[in-house]
């Protein structure tokens, strides 16, 4: 008996090695697979960084036309801050003729700028001098920091813009490790106490209802587990924290921790990360930020949602003031600091959208134009740095006035609250840049792009290029040949009689070629594009800039043509910039994480149309603003503004157009409904107030009206369409293609008188 005890209990012995044996093994296979993967994430690039991408940079030179007003907004536009000491970098003061500022420093595709004070004066609306703030060392040109506009970040929506923890302002660091883990410097990635507070209250609730972790079991549960409180996941993230601190040390652990931690919510997009919470949150760079706002950010991290500061401001600032409570305690910050912080507001920028993706729309043309060169994956994880052609003024011009001008048209109009939508595209006349674009009414939501992928018909819009097909004929035709207004009815193939009439239902008889395109009249525009052929026009306009699968059938000549705002702007911009066409360009650079020229985009651009017949519609698209149905935009521009454009309406008023341009500017605005209802509205009424009054805030240049050497100007005889004189008292000056204008003589002229046989002969004997 004694035998079969002894052996029983060396059995259960073995048994109890073998599968603590078994079991060690398992531990040390779950360990080991635990090290390897971490190891593997930690090693080498740790982030998948998104691209971010830049607007133009604002640069200021003497000469420039900016007021001091208009600086200061965009200082503030780019989180600067008014100090009148100038203490550190993104501060300004701003006086009635002078502008100082501690700009940042930044490294642009040609070269880094260091950060620097600067002094600028004005005259008025003129910058007279760029000056350094210590030497007074006038410059010739300088660029402030570009606003961060964008990310292309990963299909799991992560976002961040990494910092290194020597570049953090110490009070960060320190706060942090105060609230978060008092004791991250003395544990291994584990403190016994916390999770010893931690279980008495768990095991109180009978569930898990807090936790004891660390900050590095904090990083391990952002890396690689999920946030559901289990015991499973608590025994995974104290193993894989002591692991980690076994291979990485506290200063790579605590960096680690400020560019993964989650700060938010934008949408689809996940904000981690100090580096982007501080431009998210306040706009300005994490360097820039106050004790108060390093307050709120590490305030943030214990519930993002729960304290959210744009949800839930009381909510956040009770938080904030409680972290700000342990500073002082902790003696990061005086008594009379937490005094001083404790009363400031919370100083958040911005409602959804704030910080970094201000301008989804841009940034989806942006990502449009990269994929022709780039992988998805080298936009979403190699950190590249994206410098565009977005100038934020322009933005926020368009933005502000289909913003403002859509509810008080609806409420004229009797529409809808809401019903209205808009898109717009503002571009460079000279170099096709994409400088501002508006997909939707609602200008933060990253859906449906109205100003890439609607493709609207264009109703007049397509007119000047019918009329661009004529005046390249100048044995036939030119701005002063008079066409008829009459009545026409066309059978065209596989449809239904068409008989097109003009838009107030009348007939006004005998026109000039400008003056018909000036008040937009369709019959005498049928009539010429009939006699010039569909295809003859349908040729200008793809030479123009469309690419679309339109045909070549006599509704064309009215717009029967759908394309997209952005699509209209290269059209039109083919006319402002005297016939060369340039694919719409958003982007100017690329550059690698490390700021190392990756890939330029140089100007394309071709000349499609010679400059005699361009400026010749010019002139007359000039008379479209002054004579025509673009005269309501005078009462927003100046008088003597010098601009051209054309508007454009569709069939039972489904969409309104306006599109046109100074010398310096091209605009595109669409008004309709997506379910491609009627508005009632038409392009003039529309489209016409939103354009004129970007192109108002845009301060746009005058069109400089020197013919280029293939055209000269005559003096003409309204009445008889012939050459005229100072006798003449009705005369007007028309361009002409040189040698294509009228040789003859008008009755009026004295000159007239001479050339008659009669005159001829008493000029040789008298009378």
């Amino acid at each position: 008996m004694a035998v079969n005890t002894r052996s029983l209990k060396i059995a259960a012995v073995s048994v109890l090695i073998v599968v603590l044996s078994i079991g060690g093994v398992f531990f040390a296979g779950y360990l080991i697979k635990l090290d390897k993967e971490i190891r593997d994430r930690f090693a080498g690039a740790r982030w998948a960084l998104p691209a971010q991408v830049y607007a133009a940079p604002q640069e200021l030179y003497a000469g420039l036309a900016l007021e001091p007003k208009e600086l200061v907004h965009e200082l503030q536009r780019l989180g600067y801050r008014e100090d009148a000491q100038l203490g550190m970098t993104g501060t300004y003061s701003a006086g009635a003729q002078r502008v100082d500022l501690y700009a940042r420093g930044f490294t642009f595709w040609d070269g880094a700028q260091p950060a620097q004070k600067l002094s600028v004066a004005f005259s008025g609306d003129t910058v007279t001098a760029v000056s350094d703030g210590d030497s007074g060392q006038e410059k010739d040109i300088v660029r402030l920091d570009p606003m961060l506009i964008g990310s292309i970040y990963p299909k799991q929506g992560e976002d961040r813009v990494l910092v290194r923890l020597a570049d953090l302002p110490p009070l960060l660091p320190k706060g942090l490790v105060a609230v978060e883990d008092h004791g991250f410097y003395s544990h291994s990635g584990v403190s016994l106490k916390a999770i010893f507070r931690a279980s008495v209250a768990n095991l109180r609730a009978g569930h898990v209802v807090q936790g004891g972790s660390t900050i590095t079991q904090q990083l391990v549960k952002n890396f690689f587990l999920n946030s559901r409180q289990t015991w499973n996941r608590k025994i995974n993230e104290a193993f894989m924290a002591l692991l980690l601190e076994s291979h990485y040390s506290k200063d790579e652990i605590l960096e680690a921790y400020f560019n993964e931690v989650h700060l938010g919510q934008d949408g689809n997009r996940a904000v981690h990360g100090f580096g982007l919470g501080a431009q998210f949150y306040f706009n300005k760079p994490l360097a820039e930020l106050r004790p108060h706002e390093i307050a709120l950010l590490v305030g943030i991290v214990k519930g993002p949602s729960y304290y959210n500061p744009r949800r839930n401001p009381a909510r956040a600032t009770e938080r904030r003031n409680l972290v700000l409570g342990i500073f002082r305690d902790e003696k990061l910050i005086s008594d009379a600091e937490y005094e001083q912080y404790t009363q400031m507001p919370l100083g958040v920028v911005g409602g959804r959208g704030g910080g970094v993706e201000r301008y989804p729309a841009f940034v989806d043309l942006v990502k449009r134009q990269l994929e022709d060169d780039y992988k998805d994956e080298d936009l979403t994880n190699e950190g590249l740095r994206i410098f565009t052609t977005l100038d934020p003024r322009a933005q926020e011009a368009l933005e502000a006035r289909i913003l403002e001008q859509l509810p008080l048209i609806e409420k004229a109009r009797k529409i809808k609250p809401g019903l209205l939508e808009a898109a717009g595209v503002v571009t460079s006349a000279d170099r096709g840049e994409v400088m501002a674009l508006v997909g939707g009414r609602d200008v933060r939501f990253p859906g449906f792009n109205r100003a890439l992928d609607s493709r609207r018909s264009i109703g007049s819009l397509a007119k000047p290029f019918v009329y661009l097909t004529a005046l390249q004929r100048p044995d036939r035709y030119n701005l002063q040949t008079v066409l008829e207004d009459e009545p026409i009815e066309l059978k065209l193939p596989g449809a239904a009689l068409w008989a097109p009439r003009n838009y107030d239902r009348q007939l006004h008889g005998p026109q000039h070629l400008y003056m018909a395109l000036a008040q937009s009249y369709n019959l005498p525009t049928v009539r010429l594009g009939l006699a010039l052929g569909a295809d003859a026009v349908l040729k200008t306009m793809k030479s123009a800039g469309y690419d679309g699968d339109a045909k070549a059938l006599p509704s064309i000549f009215l717009g029967a043509v759908d394309a997209s705002p952005l699509q209209i702007a290269q059209m039109y911009g083919t006319i402002a910039s005297g016939g060369f066409q340039a694919r719409p360009s958003a982007i100017r650079e690329v550059q690698t994480k490390e700021g190392k020229p990756l890939q330029r985009f140089p100007l394309d651009m071709k000349q499609t149309f010679a400059d005699g017949p361009i400026y010749l519609l010019t002139w007359a698209m000039q008379r479209v603003m002054t004579l025509g149905t673009g005269r309501a935009a005078y009462t927003q521009l100046s008088p003597d503004t010098v601009v051209a454009g054309k508007s454009g309406t569709t069939d039972d008023y489904r969409d309104a157009w306006f599109a046109g341009f100074g010398a310096d500017r091209v605009t595109v605005v669409w008004v309709g409904r997506d379910d491609n209802q009627s508005t009632g509205l038409s392009g003039s009424s529309g489209a016409l107030p939103i354009w004129a009054r970007v192109m108002k805030d845009l301060h746009v240049r005058s069109i400089d009206n020197i013919p280029p050497g293939s055209v000269e100007e005559i003096a003409i005889d309204p009445d008889s369409g012939l050459r005229a004189d100072e006798h003449c008292y009705n005369a007007v000056t028309v361009p002409y293609l040189r040698n294509s204008g009228p040789q003859e003589w008008a009755p009026c002229a004295a000159q007239s008188q001479h050339d008659s046989p009669m005159q001829w002969l008493k000029d040789i004997f008298g009378h």
